[in-house]
């Protein structure tokens, strides 16, 4: 019998279990190989192989920075051989492409969305540096302990390298899931404390630094911390009473009054003009990247709204991002006063869209730019190397500006950006926020994602990190894994995507799931599910009473596709018995949002909101056989901004 050993050439923590990941699966594709043996051995010549490809003597020249950028490298036999990466965290992408390359797959978190194959090994010979340097996700929605733990372990398996984890305490997110919001008819609040909610937030840090993850931390909040109230409610109202009164000076001056912008902490700035406003802002920023020394990049943005910038006579002045880049240099200042080599990410989004005219970054080097393209159409993809000369732009206006509704739109601000302060730059993008449950055929957003990826990387952008649902697979992962893997190599097949997922998802029998979704989508075109067709503007982004025919087809084609769930309920792989009990639920939610939109397509308003209604109460019932992969929270919020119901509340 052939025995295997796993030699670490390199010392490291995320080597380790690199090398407890390469067993644990090797075990699992072959289960009667025996014990496979661990060891430390730097001088090993056979088996496997792991450490970085400095251990190994290999060209790393391709990398502009071995820490930052992923090759993988792999060259093995059916008993062992190298696998490699640039930094340790390039050592366990490689481990996983390597099973990959073996047949295993993932398809979407936890145990019940791996598909691994009992066989035994082929020699893979691969080689390649990661096109796109940052991929990656930061949590959102209606989050729950387990899902984010599995949502870290499931990031690099599909090739991911980053995790972010916005605000100082995530409240905000975790209290959308325990308390339930959205679907109170059907589940009773367990709300849990801010001090169990920072202690989770510590453990995943660990479980991101376990696989040596790029951690990306914080975002918005800053004034509110700085100027002694907590931001734990996010973009809900509170009591104005918690702001210091000594505080108050340090707050932006809207029609001639200081205080919190709509009684929201994360929506307020600060008076940025006022140096001891901006002191205290650094001293809070410099005090936190001192302690969180495991933080990879640590984003520093302002408040999370729009028009909401100081009307002083001091800070009209300057625009906002000119403001912006003189608290960024300030803070520069002072990391490097304490010897800190932090890396800084602030925000071109809202009101900073537009790039400063006045000052420019001293240390360009410690910063990068980071792209919100929040008010884009997500039914256009990014233009390829766009002519940004040939893209108007609306000139600012302090507290009534007018964004870009194209992303293209965006990229001329950006372009603007990188001229004037001279950093790298990478995107955060809301694909599996709201935008997600609006193309119930999936295949038109999945190619907007495959579009976007491959578009930002012509123009220029290093990568993307979306901001989303930690459960963004319903009906399936395809979405998720166009993203992934486009990440990672933005030459792969778009079609070749779509038939390795659906075919390890759904077995031999995959080409009808296929047919199903492409029916689904030529019946409800995604661009009306973004409002983006009506025959009177007058009655509605929605009113297209001629849709109705084909809205009420929605039935029929979920009818006839019924009896192939029933025929594939028990499947050979586990995943795929998952995989086929989503689609299950996932025809009753089809069944249940036709209805709605039949009443919306005719212009009755009030009676479509109660049947949305409804619907969501219905189906909620269903959420706890699926929450792994379905937020309620998110796709009750996604249709209530959709359609303009009761209750619509977007944190912007």
């Amino acid at each position: 019998m052939k025995k295997y050993q796993i030699n670490k050439i390199t010392s490291s923590p995320v080597v380790d279990f690199a090398a407890e990941e390469l067993k644990k699966y090797l075990r699992m594709m072959m289960p009667y190989c025996g014990e496979i043996d661990i060891r430390y051995a730097p001088e090993a010549t056979e088996g496997f192989r792991l450490g970085i490809m400095d251990d190994f003597g290999l060209d790393t020249s391709e990398a502009e920075d071995l820490v930052l950028d992923d090759i993988l490298h792999i060259d093995t036999d059916e008993a062992g051989g190298i696998i490699a990466g640039s930094n340790v965290r390039s050592v366990l992408l490689a481990v996983y492409r390597y099973l990959t390359m073996n047949g295993c797959r993932w398809l979407f978190p936890g145990i019940d969305g791996e598909f691994i194959p009992v066989k035994g090994l082929e020699p893979v010979k691969f080689h390649k540096m990661a096109d796109c340097r940052y991929r990656g996700e930061c949590n959102e929605g209606a989050e729950s302990q387990p899902t984010m733990i599995d949502a870290i372990d499931f990031a690099p398996k599909i090739g991911l390298n980053v995790f972010m984890i916005e605000f100082f305490i995530p409240t905000v997110y975790y209290n959308q899931y325990y308390d339930h919001a959205s679907n109170e008819a059907n589940r009773e609040a367990e709300s849990v404390t801010p001090e169990t909610i920072l202690q989770w937030k510590r453990q995943c840090e660990v479980e991101i630094a376990k696989r040596g993850l790029q951690l990306h931390d914080i975002g918005h909040g800053w004034p509110a911390q700085s100027f002694g109230f907590e931001t734990t409610d996010a973009w809900y109202e509170v009591d104005p009473s918690i702001v210091p009164e000594e505080s108050i000076p340090y707050l932006a001056e809207i029609n001639g009054k200081r205080g919190l912008f709509r009684n929201t902490t994360v929506v307020t700035n600060a008076c940025m003009s006022n140096p001891e406003a901006r002191a205290k802002m650094v001293q809070t920023v410099a005090d936190y990247a001192e302690l969180a020394t495991n933080v990879d990049y640590l984003h520093v943005w302002l408040a999370d709204s729009r028009n909401n910038h100081c009307e002083c006579e001091e800070c009209v002045k300057m625009s906002p991002s000119d403001w912006y880049m003189v608290w960024m240099n300030e803070l520069d200042e002072e990391l490097t006063r304490r010897n800190l080599d932090t890396r800084i990410v602030f925000c071109c989004y809202v009101d900073t869209t537009w790039a400063p005219t006045q000052i420019k970054l001293n240390n360009p080097d410690r910063f990068s730019l980071l792209v919100g393209a929040i008010s884009r159409n997500y039914t256009e993809p990014v233009t390829p190397n766009l002519d940004y000369s040939k893209v108007e732009k609306v000139p600012y206006v302090r507290n009534n500006i007018t964004l870009p509704t194209t992303v293209d739109g965006y990229l001329a601000h950006v372009q603007d950006w990188r001229e004037h302060c001279k950093v790298n730059s990478f995107v955060y993008e809301y694909h599996f926020w709201l935008p997600q449950y609006r193309d119930l055929g999936l295949f038109d957003a999945s190619k907007i994602i495959y579009n976007d990826v491959r578009g930002y990387k012509s123009n220029g952008l290093g990568g993307l990190i979306e901001d989303g649902s930690q459960r963004s697979f319903f009906p399936n992962g395809f979405p998720f894994y166009v993203y992934a893997s486009t990440l990672f190599d933005t030459s792969v097949d778009f079609e070749a995507l779509k038939e390795d997922y659906f075919s390890h998802a759904y077995g031999e029998d995959w080409r009808e799931v296929a047919e199903f979704f492409e029916k689904l989508g030529s019946t409800l075109s995604f661009k009306y599910m973004n409002g983006k067709m009506t025959d009177d503007p007058e009655k509605g982004n929605y009113y297209k009473p001629d849709l109705v025919e084909n809205l009420r087809k929605i039935g029929e084609i979920v009818d006839e596709f019924e009896p192939f769930i029933e025929k594939h309920k028990i499947m050979p792989m586990r995943a795929q018995t998952v995989a086929v009990k989503i689609l299950k639920y996932y025809l009753k939610h089809c069944k249940g949002l036709a209805k709605v939109l039949i009443l919306k397509a005719v212009g009755a308003g009030v009676e479509s909101q109660e049947a949305y209604y409804k619907h969501l109460d219905d189906f909620g019932k269903y959420e706890i056989e699926i929450e792994p992969y379905y937020d309620q929270f998110m796709a009750g919020m996604s249709m209530r901004a959709l359609f303009g119901f009761r209750g619509t509340y977007i944190p912007f």
